[in-house]
């Protein structure tokens, strides 16, 4: 990167406020599996690391926890939550409907240059999946996901399954760690088979299929 191209991001990440870029990364680190289920963090610990007060820390926090990614104490303890079988099966459920819904809408939008794409990232899933790489794994793996539905043009729908796969980050490193899996999702091949066949019966039964069958394995 070249100097002025450092100065830019510089410049941008310094105009983004500092609760927000707290928030930010905390919410990435929680979706993508790498904090595990009921770790406790502190609003000192927090502050300390992105070298903020503790103000903005707490307003990240705040604003996770209404979402349901941080669990607060009424003595003010904060971690991850730990899902219950019937948390679990109440979200894989809402993945079910919504993530249904959103391929469903992208199908009729799915040109060469998205299944190619999609194929790109799924080699990618695989690779982490053989490295066993956890949170590689639920990265790449949200990203497949979120970029075919993307296609579907439904922002207010793509932002509540965000909220869902926010949710359940610990829970799939959870679920990762106990499934041992070395080989790379089979439903994903049938969603890109599925989406060059224009099939939406199929897309949708394959959908449905991978975002929920590991969860209902954690709850049983």
């Amino acid at each position: 990167m070249n100097l002025t191209a450092r100065s830019s991001q510089d410049a941008a990440s310094a105009s983004v406020p500092a609760h927000d870029r707290v928030y930010r990364s905390l919410r990435t680190r929680i979706m993508h599996g790498e904090i595990t289920p009921g770790a406790a963090l502190t609003l000192r610990g927090i502050g300390r690391e992105f070298e903020v007060s503790m103000t903005p820390a707490r307003e990240a926090v705040r604003r996770l926890a209404a979402e349901g990614a941080l669990f607060l104490s009424s003595s003010g303890r904060v971690s991850t939550p730990e899902l219950s079988n019937e948390r679990i099966e109440e979200l894989a459920a809402l993945r079910a409907l919504l993530e249904v819904e959103l391929a469903s809408r992208a199908l009729p939008r799915a040109h060469i240059a998205l299944i190619d794409r999609l194929q790109m990232i799924n080699t990618t899933v695989a690779e982490m999946v053989s490295k066993r790489d956890a949170v590689g794994y639920i990265r790449t793996n949200l990203e497949f996901h979120r970029t075919l539905y993307l296609r579907a043009q439904a922002p207010a729908m793509l932002a509540m399954a965000e909220t869902v796969w926010l949710q359940l980050g610990p829970t799939m490193r959870a679920l990762y760690g106990r499934l041992r899996r070395t080989d790379p999702p089979q439903n994903h091949r049938l969603i890109i088979a599925a989406l060059k066949a224009g099939d939406e019966p199929g897309l949708r039964l394959a959908v449905r299929s991978d975002v929920t069958q590991g969860l209902r394995l954690l709850a049983g």
